[in-house]
């Protein structure tokens, strides 16, 4: 009996530690997600289609730095092209996790992570002025 704890305990170690890596890389997926969709509510709250831009991209970003999301070169690109009275905003979020700590689960290096968002503006808005 000895010997079987022996021989099977290193390799229900490796799949706990996969456990534990898949479910770190599904709630980075959802942190991504949940950046995009701030930063999209953000931008249809805004008067224009500019401070669209500069809204959304800001509380993307700053969603990812709350969730303490380490991202190499994050980057967010808001769409404005439909931004009207019941038009919508799209926000696309990118990010370079670092896996390094995971390495002993054959998970090490980097992985990109997208996220996008859709967010309408009020149909019976006033876009010439802020809210």
């Amino acid at each position: 009996m000895v010997i079987e704890l022996a021989i099977l305990t290193p390799f229900v170690i490796v799949m706990l530690l996969v456990v534990v890596a898949f479910g770190r890389v599904t709630h980075a997926r959802s942190l991504v997600d949940a950046a995009a969709a701030a930063g999209a509510r953000a931008a249809s709250l805004t008067g224009t289609p500019g401070q669209a831009d500069a809204e959304g991209r800001a509380a993307a970003l700053a969603a990812l730095a709350g969730a303490g999301l380490t991202c190499t070169g994050p980057s967010v690109d808001v769409d404005t092209s439909a931004v009207r009275p019941g038009g919508h905003v799209a926000v696309s979020v990118r990010c370079t996790a670092d896996l390094s700590a995971l390495t002993l689960t054959g998970l090490g290096g980097a992985m990109v992570l997208t996220g996008q968002a859709i967010s309408p503006v009020e149909a019976h808005r006033d876009l010439g002025s802020a809210p």
